[in-house]
């Protein structure tokens, strides 16, 4: 029995239907291929001719190695960059302008007036009337130069005001910098300190398993192991705290990775100290501020005084009428009947008094810390030979012989670890030493004003 498949105008017989099906399943398969391939032709060739080559190793930049920068490198860069710095320098500028300021003349001053004439009685002339005037204040040349000496005392002050931040600033860098010196030495003792604790560990623990020791020791050296890892971390992470705030005091324009080099062994020259007295009163900017303000308020009495008599003011008037011309000149002066000016004159004075005595204090004070300074510069010149010619040497001896007696059973571990703990004591005692005595030295140069002088440009 034939099936048929209806189709429209055609009938078609069931053989044929399912040849014409097959044909069609290969029709679509083969539509199918051609269109995957030219989809993969045309994503291709967006590409371009550079994604048909093999793909080529991809080159890594190697990252800039640290740039190590010493004390004397880094001060400048920090000057350079310092915010307060400039704030201080642009007040100097303003100082400056207020000289000129102080120096300026007033203005004249000039009026007119016009007018009409009306007659009131018979016979008088009417028409317009003008007049006008002409008046400038002549300062008192007291008041005027005591003015400008207080404008320029003003301005000596700003410009030492800018050499105490500068000298403060320095100051205070190279004690960042030492200070993270110093915790790079800590940093340093307290690897050898590892390392040394690690190789006695590694002989307790062989004492321990071959029974020639107590389990106690080897406890004690993974406690004493524990203590110098973490006093080596400690010191780590300080001084990359100090790295961070120099970076911060040169408002964050230090090189990426940068670090610090130096050593706290600098060598310290002590001038005598007579001639150390005789440069901080010469140099030391605090003093040369407080004289600069002693000028200043001297400005102001002689201000005070002279403006009971401020000036006189020239004046010369005309006046235009339809018959007359008039010409008038007058000269104005402040009597001080009810003004004297005492208030001002004695605020004045208790000013300058003040002043004074703000001078003599700073520079008593400066002797009795001039000679603290140079004490204890003594005093660590003095631990730093104690103890590098005669506590470090004896340590060491002593942690020898004790080593040398654990070896061959005469001591325990507690002796050794006792010695390595003296030796270390020892040392970060010298270390501290040295870094008191540089300490000193910035305390020293900063009274002097070493660092007060040059100013970035």
């Amino acid at each position: 029995m034939h099936q048929w498949m209806s189709s429209p105008g055609r009938v078609v017989p069931d053989h044929q239907s399912t040849r014409l099906r097959a044909d069609c399943r290969k029709i679509f398969f083969y539509g199918l291929l051609a269109f995957g391939a030219s989809f993969i032709y045309s994503a291709s060739a967006a590409s371009g001719p550079a994604s048909m080559e093999p793909s080529r190793p991809r080159v890594v930049t190697p990252t800039a190695a640290p740039k190590n920068l010493s004390i004397d490198q880094l001060v400048p860069l920090i000057v350079a960059n310092n915010s307060n710095l400039r704030v201080s320098l642009m007040a100097q500028t303003a100082a400056s302008a207020g000289i000129t300021s102080a120096q300026a003349f007033q203005n004249p001053r000039v009026e007119l007036t016009q007018g009409s004439n009306t007659a009131r009685f018979a016979g008088t002339n009417t028409g317009p009337l003008q007049a006008w005037a002409v008046s400038q204040f002549i300062e008192n040349p007291a008041v005027r130069n005591a003015r400008i000496d207080g404008a320029r005392a003003f301005e000596k002050g700003s410009e030492q005001q800018a050499r105490i931040t500068r000298n403060e600033l320095v100051a205070q860098v190279r004690l960042w910098a030492y200070q993270g010196l110093l915790y790079q030495a800590q940093s340093t003792a307290a690897a050898e300190a590892v390392q040394l604790l690690e190789q006695v560990r590694e002989r307790v623990r062989v004492r321990v398993e071959s029974g020639e020791a107590a389990r106690y020791e080897i406890i004690k050296a993974d406690a004493e192991i524990i203590n110098a890892r973490e006093r080596l971390l400690t010191a780590s992470l300080m001084a990359e705290q100090i790295l961070i705030e120099l970076n911060r005091m040169a408002a964050g324009q230090l090189p990426a990775g940068w670090a610090l080099t130096g050593d706290l062994n600098d060598d310290v020259e002590m001038s005598s100290l007579m001639e150390i007295q005789q440069q901080v009163r010469m140099q030391n900017p605090e003093l040369a501020a407080l004289q600069a303000q002693v000028l200043q308020a001297e400005a102001q009495l002689r201000s005070a005084q002279g403006s009971r008599w401020p000036g006189l003011e020239l004046r010369y008037s005309q006046m235009r009428d339809p018959e007359l011309r008039q010409g008038q000149l007058s000269v104005g002066v402040q009597v001080p009947f009810m003004d004297t000016r005492s208030g001002p004159i004695a605020q004045a004075s208790a000013e300058l008094q003040r002043a004074e005595a703000r001078l003599e204090g700073r520079q008593a004070e400066l002797q009795q810390q001039l000679l603290v300074i140079s004490k204890s510069l003594e005093i660590a010149r003095l631990r730093i030979e104690a103890l590098s010619q005669g506590s470090v040497i004896e340590a060491e001896a002593a942690l020898r012989v004790a080593q040398a007696a654990y070896r061959f059973g005469e001591r325990g571990i507690l002796d050794v670890l006792d010695a390595q703990r003296v030796l270390r004591s020892v040392r970060a005692d010298l270390i501290d030493a040295r870094y008191q005595l540089q300490v000193a030295r910035i305390a020293l140069d900063q009274l002097m004003g070493q660092h007060a002088n040059n100013t970035p440009s």
